[in-house]
């Protein structure tokens, strides 16, 4: 069975393959994912278990999967997409006409390519700046596709469905045209340099297993990253309790503000 010893062994392994530190997640909710990962494979160590990744590249693909939660759809919680459509995102335009917006943690691509869709509806005539960076390289690859199911596609409204996707063999191929409006990078949040001057970062559904210093940092580094005015969306189940001691002002629950 695994020991403390051999959890400390795996982490740092981990580290220098992957470049994920888990040192920065709740311990007790990662041990007993990885577990669970572990059991379904008939691993019983944590070290048996790196030693059969390294031997099967599939294998450790489907960790960095399950470890990133590559859950998402478009217009995820469609009331709050709605309060960026028709409150937030016309307030920072009033200010900037040409925005720049990161999603941060973007898996399939499906947060970038709404805010584009958004944007393509409010300002057709500008091209703004959309990054969207993930730590998955596999991910990302199929985000630059646009090739979605029926199931990521639930919240689409049937006119935008109609107006951006193609439909073939039970999947949707969005368009170039909004595709070309997003720019992909890998970035891993808790280890890389952050670019500054964002008018909107978007962090949703993303921190869930951090430890509530590693949450802190990455707040007070996309607090450091926008601009003044600029504002910062997180997920409905990840309110910033200390927003204040940060710098933030509250905004609408799940969106800060920049003063």
């Amino acid at each position: 069975m695994s020991t403390e010893k051999d959890w400390e062994t795996f982490k740092q392994r981990l580290f220098t393959k992957s470049s994920i530190n888990l040192n920065d997640y709740k311990p007790t909710q990662m041990q007993r994912r990885i577990t669970n990962l572990m059991t379904r494979h008939g691993a019983t160590t944590y070290l048996g278990f790196f030693e059969m990744m390294e031997r099967n590249s599939q294998l450790y693909k489907e960790f960095i999967d399950f470890l990133t939660i590559n859950v998402t759809e478009f217009f995820r919680t469609p009331e709050k997409f709605d309060e960026l459509e028709k409150k937030v995102i016309p307030d920072l335009l009033v200010k900037n006409k040409k925005l720049s917006i990161w999603s941060a943690g973007c898996s399939v691509g499906a947060e970038p390519y709404s805010i584009a869709m958004i944007l393509n509806e409010l300002t057709p005539a500008v091209r703004h700046r959309i990054l969207a960076t993930d730590l998955d390289i596999e991910i990302l690859g199929k985000a630059k596709k646009g090739i979605y199911t029926m199931n990521e596609l639930k919240n689409m409204p049937t006119p935008r469905l109609t107006k951006y996707f193609k439909q073939s063999d039970g999947t949707f191929q969005l368009n170039e045209d909004i595709k070309s409006r997003v720019e992909f990078g890998r970035h891993n949040l808790l280890l890389d340099k952050f670019e500054s001057g964002f008018d909107l970062i978007l962090c949703r559904n993303v921190v869930i297993y951090f430890t509530e210093e590693a949450k802190d940092a990455l707040y007070r580094r996309f607090f450091a990253a926008l601009k003044s005015g600029g504002v910062l969306f997180v997920g409905g189940t990840e309110a910033i309790l200390n927003f204040r001691d940060i710098g933030f002002q509250s905004y609408m629950p799940f969106f800060y503000r920049k003063p």
